[in-house]
């Protein structure tokens, strides 16, 4: 195996990406796509993605989308196969390192195969693939993702995590916050991660924002998708707020959540598809860690607004260090885990937003 991909050859023209998921990692593979644009203009791109996800990307500019159903069973591989039949690609960018990817990448026709570097690599990645980007010494993920598009001649990075919003969405937005009558600064919160794990307790989202809302005037917002743990958590926290939210919890798609970030100034999450999705938009993500580490999965354009309590966690949890641990591990066993965020470390971050020009 070539465990350096070389970054001197002219950018190939037909590329596969395969990344099937999460949220957040599909949006932080989009500047991989506008680097590659940049790089080469008639480049033909194509992503093997999961369905939910696709609804994020699938109207980016020379992107085809080769969606992959994950709830589909062994009639989702034949069709995806079917979609794949005939082509052959330049290179494929293994930009997701799972059992199910590595089966997936089988029926992939490319004459390279650019799979993670030894850190990032797992479930074998490295038996499907014959090269690998060069170890890279920033942890986040997204610096990795970028590392494939130097894999094939494009090293100058694009950072920008735009995708294509229509009209009707930022429309729909406008209506939900009523923009032309209410003015005010807006903290959104949007409270789920996929992982439950990860999210911080109601009360105090509640607490921060009633902060926000008496210290700046500021509007507090609640958005997220429509799943009942979702829509509890909004419910959650608008009844333990001691002033009036705004509670948009499964009202939006993927494009019209997009939307309502341009209308915002601080967005409150944990790690989440909302804290990379909203590296699209100006507003400020105070994004919160301590089953993840920031350094991994901050989002990545607010990075110095992270609040970071993945050491505290390491400690006691793991007895151990951020550093000592293996890159991408998550503490995620304990429920208590996010309880060593307080909400005066977020009012903080939230201040610090709020004296910006």
């Amino acid at each position: 195996m070539i465990e350096r991909a070389s970054s001197a050859a002219a950018v190939p023209r037909r590329v596969c990406i395969l990344r099937l998921s999460a949220l957040g990692d599909c949006a932080n593979v989009v500047p991989v796509v506008h680097t590659l644009q940049a790089a080469r203009p008639d480049i033909e791109i194509g992503w093997i993605i999961n369905r939910t996800e696709a609804g994020l990307v699938a109207d980016l500019p020379g992107v085809e989308c080769l969606v992959y159903d994950k709830h589909g069973g062994r009639s989702a591989l034949r069709a995806l196969k079917r979609q794949l039949a005939g082509r052959r690609f330049d290179a494929l960018l293994d930009m997701h390192a799972s059992w199910r990817a590595n089966r997936i990448s089988r029926l992939v026709s490319a004459e390279r195969r650019i799979g993670f570097d030894k850190r990032r690599a797992r479930d074998a990645q490295r038996l499907f693939v014959r090269e690998r980007i060069p170890p890279v010494a920033s942890r986040h993920v997204v610096d990795g993702f970028l590392a494939f598009a130097a894999a094939v001649g494009a090293d100058t990075p694009i950072f920008d995590w735009r995708v294509p919003i229509p009209d009707s969405d930022r429309e729909h937005a406008a209506v939900l916050l009523d923009v032309a009558r209410d003015t005010r600064p807006i903290l959104f919160i949007s409270p789920c991660s996929s992982h439950g794990m990860r999210n911080w307790a109601a009360d105090r989202y509640a607490a921060a924002a009633d902060h926000a809302i008496r210290a700046h005037g500021m509007r507090a917002v609640l958005v997220g998708g429509p799943s009942a743990a979702e829509q509890a958590m909004g419910d959650s926290i608008a009844a333990a707020m001691q002033e009036s939210p705004t509670n948009l919890v499964g009202q939006t798609n993927l494009k019209q959540l997009l939307a309502l970030f341009e209308h915002g100034r601080i967005l409150l999450t944990p790690d989440s598809g909302p804290a990379h999705m909203a590296n699209a938009t100006d507003i400020a993500t105070v994004s919160l860690h301590a089953a993840t580490d920031p350094r991994r999965s901050g989002a990545y354009r607010s990075r110095e607004l992270c609040v970071d309590y993945f050491a505290e966690a390491a400690a006691r949890y793991r007895d151990s260090t951020p550093d000592a641990l293996k890159w991408g591990t998550r503490i995620e066993d304990d429920a208590g885990v996010m309880g060593l965020i307080p909400v005066a470390s977020v009012a903080v971050r939230i201040d610090e937003v709020m004296r910006r020009p």
